[in-house]
C-alpha cells in the first residue's frame, strides 16, 4: 500500500481509468464476437454486426483504451473476412435429383 500522497491519488486516478476503460473494451471484444458469430452462422445481417463492431473499436481506440494500430488490425481482419464472405455465393444444399425407373422388359 502506497504512502506517498501523491501515489495515493494516482492510485485512485488509476482506478477511475481502468474502470472506465473496462466498458470499452468490453464493448469492443462483444461487438467483435458477435460479429464472429454472423459469420459463422451465414446470417443476413453480417455487414451490419462487422460495421458496428468496427465502429466500436474506433471508439476505443480515439479514448485511447486500445492502440490504434490494433484497432486497425482487427478491422482489417473483419474487413477481409467480410469481403471473402460477400464474394462467396452463399451455400445452398440442393435436394439430389431423382433417377428415372427403367421398366423390366
Amino acid at each position: 500500500m502506497a504512502n506517498i500522497k501523491s501515489q495515493i491519488k494516482r492510485n485512485r486516478q488509476n482506478e477511475k481509468r481502468r474502470v472506465k476503460n473496462r466498458n470499452y473494451r468490453g464493448a469492443a471484444r462483444t461487438a467483435i464476437t458477435a460479429a464472429r458469430e454472423a459469420f459463422a452462422k451465414n446470417e443476413p445481417d453480417t455487414k451490419e454486426s462487422v460495421l458496428k463492431a468496427i465502429s466500436t473499436l474506433d471508439r476505443a481506440a480515439q479514448k485511447g483504451v486500445i492502440h490504434p494500430n490494433n484497432a486497425s488490425r482487427r478491422k482489417g481482419r473483419l474487413m477481409k473476412r467480410l469481403a471473402a464472405f460477400i464474394a462467396a455465393p452463399p451455400v445452398v444444399e440442393e435436394a439430389a435429383p431423382k433417377k428415372k425407373k427403367t421398366a423390366k422388359k
